[in-house]
């Protein structure tokens, strides 16, 4: 099957803590790196993928985010939103934003990673996930980062992921989930998803690949800093 991708979510409620003073006045996803906020770089790359909806999740200064990015027509999507009153979390942003996000499998992505990453990658995954009689889950796994230098789970050579063993990667905050997964946690509950990554994982309904390509979580001033003198310089 070689249909796209049509739902993905961008995770954009945090309130950058390490960001600061720079978030004090301006959410996250839209502080900019090479003269476009971190956000667009990701609508942009779902777009060229064949993604259709983007929803995005926001709790801290949230109406910027909306003002800013508008309906998504520029590049050619429907952006609709998910406001929180407070974070709720990746699993709760999720269960919170279900009705707009629909049926069966989505991309979800962090509002502030930086990659090259061609989401169009991953079309038979979602087919194969789609496919399953339980929902499962498709992670993007990178190179451990110096500050992550042990990885969050072990990629076998299958395409398997593992709580345990080696080698040991880390997720890049890339995945495929389906929304059967989601449809008991109440709206508005606050709840991460590493407890569904253990859980899916320990099951065997979790696989995941390594991507070697650029990518950067920006979490600091001096990474944001870094990665616009590096995007003005190409």
């Amino acid at each position: 099957m070689n249909q796209s991708i049509k739902t993905a979510m961008i995770f954009a409620a945090g309130r950058g803590e390490r960001m600061r003073p720079l978030t004090d006045t301006c959410p996250k996803p839209l502080l900019q790196a090479g003269g476009k906020p971190l956000i667009v770089w990701q609508i942009e790359r779902l777009a060229a993928a064949g993604v259709e909806t983007i929803v995005v999740n926001h709790a801290w200064l949230g109406a910027q985010i909306e003002s800013t990015l508008g309906d998504g027509s520029r590049w050619g999507v429907a952006l609709r939103y998910s406001p929180e009153s407070e974070a709720l979390e990746t699993a709760g942003g999720i269960a919170k934003a279900l009705h707009l996000i629909g049926d069966g499998v989505f991309i979800a992505v962090s509002g502030d990673v930086f990659c090259d990453f061609d989401y169009s990658a991953l079309r038979d995954r979602a087919a194969a996930l789609s496919a399953l009689d339980e929902p499962g889950m498709h992670l993007v796994m990178v190179p451990n980062p110096p500050f992550h230098a042990k990885g969050d789970f072990a990629l076998r050579d299958d395409g398997s992921l593992a709580l345990d063993g080696e080698p040991r990667f880390t997720f890049g905050n890339i995945g495929l989930y389906d929304t059967r997964m989601f449809r008991d946690l109440a709206p508005g509950t606050r709840r991460a998803l590493t407890p569904y990554y253990r859980e899916t994982i320990a099951t065997g309904r979790a696989s995941g690949e390594l991507y070697g390509g650029r990518w950067e979580n920006v979490g600091t001033p001096a990474q944001l800093q870094a990665l616009d003198d590096e995007l003005r310089s190409r």
